[in-house]
């Protein structure tokens, strides 16, 4: 039985790329619906939409969600679930997963998956997960985020650049990756406690963070852990762009 947990999903309605891409229609829904029906399917006791506009709020009253209109200044998902946390009490202990609003192929058992691996690990406050990476091409692609893990399953570092950097390997083709090497893509889904979220949107961002345009970067920074957990399956595409709503609708529709 995983521990109790509750998720939020911050839904940002002015992306840059997409602008309004929480109502973007994916197969005749709007996307935050999508997302909220995935996270409903886990085992969260409660699911919250957190957005800061108010075409977003009357979108999820209408079809039964709860939401949360929040302030519009946040800089981050992070800044927008801890709102949530404090508006509505949460206790120090309780189990967050941060479902980013631009997941709808995000599979439930993920969801459940990070708040028990966090649950099991009650000496650390965040957990996320990750997927091997088997092909070259995403190692060295730069908008797939990789992540390093020591004995423990903790997280070392996290970069957009290959990593780890095979010495011999990488100095000829690169076309192939070598037998051996435990090539990971991180997986932009988070389990936090209440009161580490609380303690780490106070921090201000770390010059390692900014560089890589990596949030979580700040927890390693401050000398924190993160355990990462194996995903027991590789999730479906996010959406950042029309052509990833193009994508997506096709996968659902061969579903």
């Amino acid at each position: 039985m995983s521990a109790s947990f509750n998720v939020v999903i911050p839904a940002r309605y002015g992306a840059s790329r997409l602008p309004g891409k929480p109502l973007v229609d994916i197969a005749g829904k709007p996307l935050i619906l999508r997302v909220w029906e995935q996270a409903r399917a886990s085992g969260a006791a409660e699911v919250v939409v957190a957005t800061d506009d108010a075409r977003v709020v009357d979108v999820c009253e209408a079809a039964g969600a709860d939401v949360v209109l929040t302030a519009g200044h946040h800089h981050s998902g992070s800044d927008r679930v801890a709102e949530v946390i404090d508006r509505r009490g949460w206790d120090a202990s309780v189990i967050v997963v941060n479902l980013q609003g631009d997941e709808p192929c995000m599979p439930p058992a993920l969801i459940d998956q990070v708040a028990g691996d966090l649950g099991r690990h009650p000496d650390i406050g965040m957990a996320t997960l990750a997927f091997p990476i088997t092909d070259a091409a995403h190692l060295f692609d730069a908008h797939v985020v990789k992540v390093v893990v020591d004995a423990q399953g903790c997280a070392l570092y996290f970069s957009r650049a290959p990593m780890p950097w095979h010495r011999d390997e990488f100095l000829g083709k690169r076309s192939h990756l070598p037998a051996g090497v435990p090539f990971l893509r991180h997986i932009g889904l988070y389990a936090y406690r209440a009161a580490f979220l609380r303690r780490f949107v106070d921090w201000d961002p770390s010059p390692l963070e900014i560089a890589e345009s990596l949030e979580q970067l700040r927890v390693l920074w401050h000398g924190e852990r993160i355990h990462v957990a194996i995903a027991g399956e590789e999730p479906g595409p996010g959406i950042d762009t029309a052509d990833d709503v193009k994508r997506v609708v096709e996968l659902l529709g061969r579903s």
